[in-house]
């Protein structure tokens, strides 16, 4: 009588045929690890378990900023319940649906074990809050500051750590174009340099220029357009990849910030480049990434690497569900990692990013995506050059 196998020894075979395969998976992945480009670059891997859950039934929104303090307090701002779905948000819904979820407060901070620490805002009484939050920082006088690109945002607010705003500049509905002196269009993220104590705006979804402020009062110092050229509203039309770059920024500048070189470095994000100025507005160079990129465009927002040169750029590139990184001196894209979709250390609309005092890489995401990460830096050394997909820890 023939032999019937047992489920033991189906299982058995499953697996030493399963283990066959993944040994010459393994090797055909050598093999090609072998053949491949190596560069020197970061290794980072995803931290799976950072942050900690929200309390009190708490659910982000589309979350569109990320800072990390002098203190290593992770700050981000998202907007919400305004952007929750309602069988998300029904413990919030008149009547109530079920005891689960509402909207947390918009402005969280998290310490480096993952504990939230802070959480408000979302109301500012004698002040404006924006209609749609967008960007946050936190200065060397441990302000933090936020922007808004609702369609009536022109106006920034500064804060308190404990969510006290102390000073709005710029109002609700005021703006008048990118020569305006008193109001913003749209501001998508702010920076400030400490030692001259100004205030750095991508100034942003609807207008077209960097705006430069003094940090104490608000008062317009300086702002340029692309190029350094004076700012001017007029519509360019659909990105063309082929067509010669355009003189002005597209909508939005999204990003402005300074590395230790001094120099200014600014998204024009539909245009996919990163152009960098002298902090007086001179143009100094640029550089395109991802160029076919259509849509909502390739760089979307950039934070430096924490060595003391600076060494390499990354870029939150949302549109193609990635982060790139770039080496600052030349601008040359060394790599990249990430990939569309929802587990850890995947991407849907990777908006923001910053780095913490270890290096550690913080990513946030829009749209549907609604959460923070982290990435944790396990030094510089040889690495694929090119894209490596999701960064698990142990690959």
């Amino acid at each position: 009588m023939p032999r019937i196998p047992t489920r033991s020894m189906l299982y058995g075979a499953t697996f030493v045929l399963a283990a066959g395969g993944l040994y010459l998976g393994q090797s055909q992945l050598d093999v090609r690890a072998q053949s491949q480009d190596m560069v020197e670059g970061p290794i980072l891997e995803v931290d799976p378990l950072w942050p900690k859950p929200l309390p009190n039934h708490w659910l982000l929104g589309a979350t569109i900023g990320v800072w990390v303090d002098d203190d290593d307090l992770v700050w981000i701002i998202h907007r919400s319940s305004a952007t929750l779905h309602d069988n998300e948000k029904s413990a919030e819904l008149d009547p109530v649906v079920s005891e689960c979820c509402v909207g947390a407060p918009p402005i969280l901070a998290f310490n480096q074990a993952g504990d939230l620490v802070h959480a408000f805002g979302g109301v500012a009484e004698g002040f404006e809050w924006p209609e749609s939050n967008h960007g946050i920082t936190v200065d060397h006088q441990g302000y933090l500051w936020i922007g808004g690109n609702g369609e009536n945002d022109a106006h920034i607010l500064k804060l308190t750590k404990e969510g006290e705003v102390v000073l709005q500049v710029g109002s609700l509905g005021g703006n008048a174009g990118s020569n305006d002196r008193e109001n913003f269009g749209r501001v998508a993220e702010l920076w400030v340099d400490p030692e001259a104590n100004e205030l750095y705006l991508a100034d942003g979804y609807l207008n077209k220029r960097v705006a430069v402020l003094d940090n104490d009062t608000g008062e317009m110092k300086r702002y340029w357009g692309a190029y350094g050229n004076v700012p001017d509203d007029t519509p360019h039309g659909p990105y063309d990849p082929t067509a010669e770059p355009a003189q002005q920024f597209r909508n939005p500048v999204h990003c402005v910030e300074q590395p230790v070189d001094g120099l200014i470095y600014v998204c024009d994000r539909q245009a996919n480049r990163l152009q960098v100025f002298n902090p007086d507005g001179t143009f100094v160079k640029e550089a395109f990434f991802g160029v076919n990129t259509l849509g909502s465009g390739a760089v979307w927002d950039i934070a430096f690497s924490r060595d003391p040169e600076n060494r390499f750029i990354y870029i939150a590139d949302g549109q193609n569900k990635r982060v790139r990184i770039v080496e600052r001196e030349t601008l040359e894209e060394i790599g990249s990692f990430g990939d569309g979709g929802r587990q850890p250390g995947q991407f849907y609309g990777v908006h923001s990013i910053a780095t913490d005092s270890a290096g550690n890489v913080y990513t946030t995401e829009t749209y549907e995506g609604k959460r923070v990460q982290r990435f944790l830096f396990q030094g510089v050394g040889e690495v694929p050059r090119g894209d490596r997909g999701v960064l698990w820890p142990g690959l």
